[in-house]
């Protein structure tokens, strides 16, 4: 049984729910999520207070969380509950945003969106996102096939920028990006063999920014919509490829140049 903090006033849950968190299933059963780390912590009450569920901590932090139900765990229980390789002293417990496994665009789309095609290692997933707030993209569409941006390892990688955008994680991709491109969105894909001239990505004002899986690349469906491919020039003599993060974070870069 976990040992209440002095600000904890409800029911202590089992040690298993907290487990739990840490599966698909566990989250959206519970609609919550793990944060792990002060800095990530810091960050999320940052921005997004009202979404902080409860802290967990196995040390006395002299950061203030007052307001929050505090939980107090041994080390022991701490690394139980932990997904990192070295267990942070410091989590909170995060709603999950609205929205996020549904079918539809949210209300307010915004200029530029990121669409991950079938991603699967969850380091690329979060760098991704995390690039994406940094260079003011709106939100992200995921693949149902991707892997789940609120995985232990790909909220780690976010650095608590995961609430700062707007995600849809749906099988419904091809029909929300065909929704976008009628309301006036440029498709720009990510593609080995596209052109390398990249005005297009810093001289369109709406874009979808498609980047696809680490071994295969984008599907032919999202291919043939494409209203243009991007090639990133690299001396291919002495490197086949980019990292799909790296290649995405250059893209977003030149999209970012907009005037």
């Amino acid at each position: 049984m976990l040992v209440p903090g002095n600000n904890n006033a409800k029911a202590l849950k089992p040690l298993k729910w907290y487990k739990s968190l840490a599966t698909p299933k566990g989250r959206l059963q519970s609609g919550a999520f793990i944060a792990e780390g002060e800095r990530a912590v810091k960050q999320i009450i940052s921005g997004h207070p009202q979404e902080v569920l409860e802290i967990v901590t196995s040390v006395a932090s002299p950061f203030d969380y007052t307001g929050y139900p505090v939980r107090h765990v041994t080390d022991a229980q701490m690394r139980s509950i932990s997904q990192m390789a070295t267990p942070s002293v410091t989590m909170a417990i995060v709603k999950i945003p609205s929205g996020v496994f549904s079918g539809g665009l949210p209300q307010k789309v915004g200029d530029r969106v990121l669409l991950l095609e079938d991603i699967q290692d969850p380091g690329n997933v979060g760098t991704l996102i995390r690039t994406a707030v940094a260079f003011g993209f709106s939100g992200v569409i995921l693949t149902d096939k991707c892997t789940d941006p609120f995985s232990p390892k790909c909220i780690q990688s976010t650095a608590g920028a995961v609430l700062s955008i707007w995600i849809r994680r749906t099988s419904r991709y091809v029909q929300l990006v065909d929704e976008l491109r009628k309301y006036g969105y440029s498709l720009i894909s990510g593609d080995l063999n596209g052109q390398e001239d990249n005005s297009t990505l810093s001289q369109t004002s709406k874009i979808v920014l498609a980047m696809g899986n680490e071994g295969s690349g984008l599907s032919q469906a999202i291919l043939d919509m494409s209203d243009y491919r991007f090639r990133i020039p690299i001396d291919q003599n002495k490197v086949e490829s980019l990292n799909v993060a790296s290649s995405g974070a250059i893209c977003m870069y030149l999209s970012s140049l907009h005037q």
